[in-house]
């Protein structure tokens, strides 16, 4: 058993893997830059997105770009919450909440600016998603391919023909609700 071991090592050297990218530090907001409101803030590792009474719009964009990723967070949220996540431009997004639109909750699926709104929802999300609790979602944007999962279940394979190339990932406080979500572990792997 060792000799094959020792042989596979020489014949297959190690091949460096590397972690994925930390986007958020978990102390501050370096690396981001906020669009709208000053709704975010940071505290004992949990970044937060709070909107007060005026219920503007924010959103949390990462400085850095990506071409294709594979972006992992935890996020919370209770009560009537509208936000996802950005993918490389502000007319693709992953859904977290609240349609304002439709009026109902289309978490993970994918918001393809306000002329074609959600071409595609995700499955099995009302009995994955846990309230008031931490919830794992997992976006590979692969090309124009989305491909979202939502606590160890793929909900969703989307593909979409106005994805752009390369942006960066941003985060959203939707307007004209007063609202409040949380983020944490929240990294980003190139592929």
């Amino acid at each position: 058993m060792k000799a094959h071991l020792l042989l596979a090592s020489l014949l297959f050297p190690t091949i460096a893997i590397a972690a994925p990218e930390k986007v958020f530090n978990g102390t501050g907001l370096e690396g981001w830059k906020v669009q709208g409101a000053d709704y975010w803030t940071v505290a004992e590792g949990v970044l937060k997105g709070e909107s007060d009474d005026k219920k503007q719009n924010s959103v949390l964009w990462s400085e850095k770009s990506f071409k294709d990723f594979t972006v992992e967070l935890d996020f919370k949220f209770s009560g009537d919450v509208d936000s996802g996540i950005f993918l490389r431009h502000e007319n693709e997004q992953i859904q977290i909440g609240t349609s304002r639109s439709l009026k109902r909750d289309l978490t993970a699926s994918p918001y393809i600016g306000s002329k074609r709104g959600y071409p595609q929802e995700a499955a099995g999300v009302k009995e994955l998603l846990k309230a008031d609790d931490w919830n794992h979602m997992k976006i590979v944007a692969k090309g124009k391919t989305y491909t979202v999962s939502l606590n160890g279940e793929q909900v969703i394979e989307y593909v979409s023909d106005t994805a752009k190339e390369s942006g960066p990932i941003g985060l959203q406080i939707h307007p004209g609700v007063k609202m409040k979500i949380e983020f944490k572990n929240l990294t980003v792997d190139s592929l």
